[in-house]
């Protein structure tokens, strides 16, 4: 279970909505299950521990092959507790883990990933702005990864929209 017993409802919101929103743009490359809110869906067995991470993407045609592991945070959750309870175990699997933080966090989630050695396949930052949700890589590890800088935004009803 998430240090973050109850988060604040407008961030919950927030939280779900871009989830959904990354389930609809990374769907079409992956088989994507989601836990929203309480709903637990997709699980991953790490260690002794039962996980639900946000997304869980796997190669199409393979259920079984884990791609990567996709945490979503909002402003609340960036923090020491939710770093050692999710981010280091999504870590050392052998699936990429993407991390994605408001835009105002991204230091503190850097500081938390370099101080508990947390291995982030990416980093990316999020913000919304009018109609549309904005995505930053801030970093990224492994090869074909994509250039920190690249940036993506989609449209609030969740269609893709490249970036200019």
């Amino acid at each position: 279970m998430s240090p973050i017993l109850i988060r604040p409802v407008r961030e919950q919101i927030e939280h779900d909505r871009i989830i959904r929103v990354l389930h609809a743009r990374l769907r079409s490359d992956f088989d994507v299950e989601a836990n929203l809110g309480d709903e637990k869906r997709a699980a991953l067995r790490i260690g002794q521990r039962t996980h639900h991470p946000d997304l869980v993407l796997t190669v199409p045609g393979s259920p079984r092959k884990i791609h990567a592991v996709v945490e979503v945070e909002t402003g609340e959750s960036v923090n020491h507790l939710e770093a050692m309870a999710e981010w280091a175990h999504f870590g050392r699997t052998k699936a990429r883990f993407s991390l994605y933080v408001p835009v105002s966090t991204v230091d503190i989630a850097r500081r938390l990933v370099s101080d508990h050695g947390i291995a982030v396949a990416e980093l990316w930052s999020y913000a919304t702005v009018g109609d549309h949700v904005h995505f930053w890589l801030v970093q990224a590890t492994g090869e074909g990864a994509p250039a920190p800088g690249a940036e993506f935004k989609v449209p609030v009803d969740g269609g893709y929209a490249p970036p200019p």
